[in-house]
């Protein structure tokens, strides 16, 4: 999963990048609405975290441009406002969650699950694909009963092409998904994760469209 965070404050935004990090998300982070708003229409998000109280465009005008262009990315409201009145508007205007800071980090990673569960249309926290099962909040995977153990960018590429399935997603949308902004990618990178994937699970589970990217088939 990708998530974007829109948060100016500095320590809680370093906080955050490192906390669902270890969530094995790819995470980037912005500090005013205007950036805010030119990110989400030129790339993919899974979610976002978003302050109201944020400079030069506030949460509330974001996420009006936001749902005003038909981007229909979860979007959380993470702020110190905690009046009715800001929790009406911010839901009116098209948030799917509220949280008033200060705030447990375990409940905000659960709601961040929860909205990302109900945006891929699943009702359980496990992901599962056949003989596979993905457990992003034990951040563990299991193939045939067997527990396999995957790094953090092998565990987010095969929960993205896992939750993507029938789908080719291309080399560009795949790296998106899978790594931030801050982290560097070496050209041969994203195969070399996609051959430990085949050869820790199963040769066939991820099929290279050559020249687009990759697929891991619809099961019947």
């Amino acid at each position: 999963m990708r998530i974007l965070i829109v948060e100016d404050d500095v320590l809680l935004g370093e906080g955050l990048v490192t906390a669902l990090k270890r969530q094995r998300d790819a995470v980037d982070w912005l500090q005013d609405g205007v950036s805010a708003i030119a990110a989400l229409q030129s790339e993919k998000f899974d979610l976002v975290v978003l302050d109201l109280g944020i400079p030069r465009l506030d949460g509330f005008a974001v996420l009006s441009a936001v749902r005003g262009s038909g981007n229909r990315v979860p979007i959380l409201i993470l702020t110190a406002r905690d009046q009715v009145a800001d929790r009406v508007r911010g839901l009116d205007l098209g948030a799917d969650d509220y949280l008033v800071k200060p705030f447990d980090l375990n409940e905000l990673t659960a709601r961040i699950r929860a909205l990302h569960r109900r945006a891929q249309g699943q009702v359980s926290n496990t992901i599962s694909y056949g003989d596979i099962r993905l457990q992003p909040s034990a951040y563990a995977c299991t193939y045939k009963g067997r527990i396999v153990d995957l790094p953090r960018r092998e565990f987010a590429l095969l929960r993205c092409l896992i939750e993507n399935a029938g789908r080719v997603l291309t080399r560009d949308v795949v790296v998106q998904r899978v790594y931030g902004w801050d982290e560097s990618l070496e050209s041969n990178a994203l195969e070399v994760h996609v051959h430990h994937l085949r050869k820790k699970l199963y040769p066939e589970l991820i099929r290279t469209i050559r020249g687009v990217g990759y697929i891991v088939e619809a099961l019947p």
